[in-house]
């Protein structure tokens, strides 16, 4: 078992580490874990499915580094729910995580149309745990409450406006955050600062996920920064996003693997 776990491991900042109870734990009950059949996912899958075919157009406002793909400030739904959404096994992953860490203040900084959001509610719901999710524009906005409405989501606030000022106005009200998930703006200073943002309120069991670190130069600038930061311990690049911890029990170690 520990050798076709080694499979995947692409490097590693020393042999000892590759031996690590903690990945190894994360790994094979988290990451590689399949939770596709979960009960609470079909109502998910159905609207995804919904969105996509939902030709209307709203104006977007968009405070990042907008798409690849459309820079249009009109868009159809369908094409923000094509271009713009996580393939619905990254929001599987996250609800994943804030299962195996107890997650209960989760903060969601991206949340266009919600349907990734809808898999950190169902997970912050059975941890008696809520979630605050951040959105610039405020057609999607109303569009992802509509959604949390369908899918009988009660344990989610939208802040709408903004992130450069929602979010130390939220962090002001809250202790401890359990996991956040960075999803906004894919540039180098932004991500930088909502990190150091969010890092005052983190414990020693936060897990920050940071979305689309190889998604361009500045991208992957931030991306090294945060993993030489000293308050990281592990960090662990799964290509498309990345995962931080802040276990001071744990010796500071990098990982690359296959997801």
């Amino acid at each position: 078992m520990v050798r076709s776990y080694f499979r995947y491991l692409g490097r590693a900042r020393d042999e000892h580490s590759l031996h690590s109870p903690f990945l190894f734990a994360l790994y094979t009950q988290v990451i590689q874990a399949d939770n596709r059949r979960e009960p609470a996912f079909a109502p998910i899958r159905s609207l995804r499915h919904e969105v996509r075919r939902n030709k209307n157009r709203i104006d977007i406002t968009d405070f990042g580094a907008g798409s690849k793909v459309n820079g249009s400030r009109q868009r159809s739904v369908a094409d923000i729910a094509r271009h713009s959404q996580k393939p619905a096994r990254f929001g599987r992953l996250l609800y994943r995580l804030i299962r195996r860490f107890q997650a209960r203040t989760v903060l969601d900084l991206g949340t266009s149309l919600g349907l990734t959001t809808a898999y950190l509610a169902e997970a912050a719901r059975l941890n008696q745990g809520q979630v605050w999710t951040f959105e610039g524009c405020p057609q999607t906005a109303a569009l992802a409450r509509q959604h949390f409405e369908q899918l009988n989501i009660d344990n989610t606030t939208v802040v709408v406006g903004n992130l450069d000022e929602t979010l130390p106005a939220r962090l002001a009200s809250l202790d401890a955050l359990d996991l956040v998930f960075f999803d906004a703006n894919h540039r180098y200073e932004p991500t930088v600062r909502y990190f150091e943002t969010c890092l005052p309120h983190a414990h020693n069991d936060t897990v920050f996920v940071f979305d689309d670190i190889h998604w361009s130069e500045e991208m992957e600038q931030a991306w090294a920064y945060i993993k030489n930061h000293p308050a990281v311990r592990v960090t662990v690049d799964l290509y498309w996003v990345g995962l931080v911890f802040m276990r001071t029990e744990q010796p500071r170690q990098d990982f690359v693997l296959r997801f």
